[in-house]
């Protein structure tokens, strides 16, 4: 999951002219009443223009494709079983109309992408942002597929969102779109298909009312097709806040791997959102001193450490740690180079860059977003000796409390907290000890060694299941 404000009602005028979206790729032709899946091995859903990003711009399907060759390499993978791993299985792509406040109806573009089901049903999150692409949404439902296989949970990988800005939307507006986009993609979703869950910009409110459309369409009730939901309808508890917890796991066991001391250290944040928030927090509370973060307002720096508490106030009255008086406010582009023992990327996809990987004053790399460093600033990283602890462990407590919910849901009976924690503790200590443990054996980088250990459990799904027909 990555971090960004949950959506909110905007206050005053809202903008009406309708966004200036790019055409629709012209393998898809006009939009049909009845959106169709793009075929996996159509030009659509591999090289061709649904998954094209404009350029000059970082391409994260390519980037998570990288990754995949490397991984595949490394583990000397069957050809046929990388070729399946190169593709989306589907691609989904719809029109959202929706009837705004002042009668006029905008169309907004949609999609729900499955990357890989061999071990289980898709899983991924939904996200609302003004600049999404089916590029993004692939790439994403990629990193989903190896991480629910990192932590070694039956769970495929699946993502999606509307390219819309929640925050121009009333509260009826988004429950509208959230509606017609649901009903869009809800020939894929089902408790043993598809289940969503929360993202950038969508909360348990989002949640519940995608549960409802879908119970609405099917005349009963389906607590499992969903998680990250409230708990009056069927959610779990300490599901908000897993993802933060699962960093942490990993904060304290690389520290302990590298023989350095929690307490004391420095940690910089990138975001203070649903992610980065409850995450400083944390790591303050095992002894850290949050010495800055950053959002998209602004960044803020105290090298004494930052009362978070304060700071947090500060963010929910004016919407951004910029201005926040308990810290001198710095460049955002300086972030990364704040000297610290720690640096935490918890917000969007690519923030790390090579020029920022080679301004890194941490000694250590935990990825609490989703593909925050780009290939290029990874090797960089590297060759600098800064350990990266990858996105798809570091960040796996999410999917990982996702999956507890979902089986709690088709159990029908709640589990307490202690069981819970405890669960998700032993997950994610386990998985780290893997990767770590694989990592020393190759000689490589953790991230290097995650993808190994992915794609060898989907390749041993992928063998098993066989080819159809």
């Amino acid at each position: 999951m990555s971090d960004e404000p949950s959506p909110r009602a905007a206050k005053g005028a809202r903008r009406r002219a309708k966004p200036a979206d790019p055409p629709l790729p012209e393998a898809g032709g006009p939009v049909p009443p009845a959106p169709s899946v793009v075929p996996a091995g159509s030009a659509s859903a591999g090289t061709g223009s649904v998954l094209a990003t404009p350029a000059g711009t970082y391409d994260p399907w390519a980037a998570v494709l990288e990754r995949i060759d490397d991984a595949a390499a490394l583990a000397g993978l069957d050809p046929d079983v990388h070729g399946v791993l190169r593709l989306p299985d589907r691609v989904f792509e719809v029109a959202v109309p929706v009837r705004m406040d002042d009668g006029h109806v905008e169309v907004f573009l949609g999609w729900r992408i499955h990357h890989n089901t061999a071990r289980g049903p898709a899983k991924g999150g939904i996200r609302f942002h003004p600049k999404l692409q089916a590029a993004e949404v692939a790439a994403l439902a990629a990193d989903m597929t190896l991480k629910t296989a990192v932590v070694d949970i039956p769970f495929g990988g699946a993502k999606g969102g509307v390219r819309c800005d929640p925050r121009l939307l009333s509260a009826g507006e988004l429950e509208r779109l959230t509606r017609r986009y649901t009903f869009q993609i809800a020939p894929l979703l089902g408790p043993d298909r598809d289940i969503p869950a929360p993202d950038v910009n969508t909360d348990e409110r989002v949640m519940a009312w995608l549960l409802d459309t879908l119970d609405m369409l099917q005349g009963r009730s389906l607590p499992e097709v969903v998680t990250g939901k409230p708990l009056s309808v069927g959610g779990m508890r300490l599901h908000t806040g897993a993802t933060a917890s699962g960093v942490v796991r990993c904060v304290r066991a690389v520290f302990s791997a590298l023989d350095m001391p929690v307490a004391g250290a420095r940690a910089v944040v990138q975001g203070f959102g649903k992610v980065g928030g409850p995450l400083g927090f944390l790591l303050s509370s095992a002894g850290m001193r949050v010495v800055a973060v950053c959002d998209v307002g602004g960044a803020v720096f105290n090298p004494g450490g930052l009362d978070l508490s304060l700071l947090a106030e500060h963010v929910s009255s004016v919407g951004s740690v910029a201005g926040f008086e308990g810290g001198e406010e710095i460049p955002s582009a300086d972030l990364w180079a704040v000297e610290a023992e720690l640096a935490v990327p918890a917000a969007l996809e690519g923030a790390i860059d090579e020029s920022s990987a080679r301004r890194m004053g941490a000694r250590v790399v935990v990825e609490a977003a989703n593909g925050p460093t780009t290939p290029e600033a990874d090797r960089v990283l590297a060759e600098r000796g800064i350990t990266v602890v990858p996105d798809i462990l570091a960040n796996a407590g999410g999917v990982t409390a996702s999956y507890f919910e979902w089986a709690q849901s088709r159990q029908g009976y709640a589990w307490d907290e202690e069981l819970v924690a405890a669960r998700l503790a032993r997950t994610m200590d386990d998985a780290f000890t893997d990767i770590w443990a694989r990592a020393r054996d190759l000689g490589v980088t953790m991230r290097r060694a995650a993808g190994v250990v992915a794609v060898e459990r989907l390749a041993g799904a992928i063998t098993a299941r066989g080819l159809f027909p």
